[in-house]
């Protein structure tokens, strides 16, 4: 009988320490994810401009595509910005590599020299839109660091201007479009002149229309990922049939009840991809009723798990062509 207890312990503990990675991995990837989402829309608050998240700018080098976090693009200049949610204390090594010590897992973790990570995206970018047609003016683009983690601190008086720490991310203010002064002005407004207002609308154009990775907004997170397909009734996915990233970039669930009962079907409406406009408009819309039992099968960025995500739970999904 012992043995019988002991071994069903031992699977017990083998289960629940596999589900319980499992539910880690996609939290932290939810998180990382956010905070992208996050970061980008203070940017926008404070600075104006468009913010691009999640782009994934093809190297004609190596022939694959790398990730960068956001791309600010205002009328003074454009930002590629690196979010890193480093926690514990923090220094840098003399190679510019970054030590973390008494972070989230408790040891020291090192991590590659962000900055010059960030420069290195901004050279594949500049690559890109020269392919596509468009060379902006040397040192147009700057890179920046941003730090968003409440975890994170730091002894050193002397960080590097390019990062963005917690404590003066917390103390970015909105100010006036000509009016610039102090930190502040190094971060985001480096004193470069007005560019064209066509070279802004075709890097806009240009970010908008090219790789990024799917998103997927849920009630306080964000996804970003790869959607694969839905999951269901043989006729809830034949009413998803049009609902393809060739002919559809965005969907938005609205959930439907019946005598105030729990929802049994949901409403999804979804807007055909057209490049020659900003998006859809109401009477572009189309829609499709399904279970609310149907899934959504997504790959997480930086998961090699497919995940089932109830369609009920979902708020909208962004298409990358």
């Amino acid at each position: 009988m012992w043995v019988e207890l002991l071994c069903g312990l031992v699977i017990y503990k083998i289960i629940t320490r596999f589900f319980s990675e499992d539910d880690d991995d996609i939290a932290v990837g939810s998180s990382d994810s956010t905070a992208l989402f996050t970061v980008a829309d203070r940017l926008e608050k404070l600075y104006g401009g468009k913010a691009y998240v999640g782009l994934r700018i093809p190297d004609a080098d190596t022939g694959t595509q790398k990730n960068v976090d956001i791309v600010l693009v205002t009328k003074r200049e454009a930002v590629v910005v690196s979010v890193k949610r480093f926690g514990g204390f923090v220094s840098i090594n003399a190679d510019g590599s970054w030590v973390c010590v008494g972070g989230s897992k408790h040891k020291e973790e090192r991590h590659p020299d962000p900055i010059a990570e960030t420069k290195q995206q901004i050279a594949i970018l500049e690559s890109y839109l020269e392919q596509r047609g468009v060379s902006v003016p040397e040192g147009y683009f700057s890179c920046r660091v941003v730090c968003p983690n409440p975890k994170f601190s730091t002894l050193l008086s002397n960080f590097p201007p390019e990062v963005i720490t917690y404590e003066q991310w917390i103390q970015m203010k909105k100010e006036s479009k000509s009016m610039f002064s102090g930190w502040m002005k190094g971060a985001f407004n480096g004193g470069k002149k007005e560019i064209q207002e066509q070279l802004q609308q075709k890097l806009n154009f240009i970010l908008s229309t090219a790789p990024m990775w799917d998103r997927l907004e849920l009630k306080g997170k964000y996804f970003l990922g790869e959607f694969l397909d839905f999951k269901g009734k043989q006729e809830d996915i034949q009413a998803l049939r049009n609902i393809k990233r060739s002919k559809v970039n965005r969907l938005i669930v609205q959930k439907t009840s019946m005598f105030g009962l729990a929802h049994s079907t949901l409403q999804v409406l979804y807007s055909p991809r057209d490049y020659r406009t900003e998006g859809a408009s109401g009477s572009d819309w189309k829609e499709a009723t399904v279970r609310s039992s149907t899934e959504v099968l997504f790959q997480p960025q930086n998961s090699s798990k497919v995940r089932k995500i109830k369609l009920s739970s979902i708020i909208s999904m962004s298409l990358s062509a």
